[in-house]
């Protein structure tokens, strides 16, 4: 089976139908030729930061990590530059107008909680509202604002990257 979530579950070729044969991370048809690699899916995130100093989080309305806090933020399309993909995630998620300002980072995690998730690369930037109100849109459930020592605590936020982004953007909030 393969290594990679994206591809643990593909057993016939999209192309001709004849059975795969899984190769570590990738899938290739000895049939037609047909090779397909997994790969971990770009996202791209913003810590959106108030005049005062705290952070906006969402909590989110489905699974994975339904209920749980997260960083606003989503996947990127096919083609889309990742401050294209971050404003447009925000805008869909909070219905604010951001502009990315710092480079935070990048972490790896999967998109769920077992062995099959889709890994993902996860691009975070600090950004500032433009204009708008936050309102909760999309598949978030809340907004919330919290100063860098008021943050939800770990077994209240999704996915294993985010208390490592917020412990990174709360080392440049003392």
């Amino acid at each position: 089976m393969a290594v990679v979530g994206e591809l643990a579950e593909w057993r016939f070729c999209p192309r001709c139908g004849a059975e795969l044969r899984h190769e570590g991370s990738r899938v290739e048809c000895p049939a037609c030729g047909f090779v397909a690699y997994g790969s971990s899916k770009p996202t791209a995130g913003a810590l959106c930061e108030d005049g005062e100093g705290r952070v906006l989080l969402a909590r989110r309305a489905h699974e994975p990590f339904k209920g749980r806090w997260d960083i606003p933020g989503g996947f990127l399309e096919e083609g889309e530059h990742p401050l294209d993909g971050l404003r447009r995630e925000l805008r869909e998620e909070t219905g604010l107008e951001v502009e990315p300002l710092e480079f935070l980072g990048a972490w790896m995690d999967r998109y769920g909680g077992d062995s099959t998730a889709e890994a993902t690369l996860n691009l975070y930037w600090t950004a500032r509202v433009v204009s708008g109100e936050p309102v909760p849109a999309d598949d978030v459930s809340e907004l919330a604002w919290f100063a860098a020592d008021e943050l939800p605590a770990k077994d209240e936020l999704a996915f294993e990257n985010v208390p490592l982004v917020l412990a990174a953007w709360r080392q440049q909030h003392p």
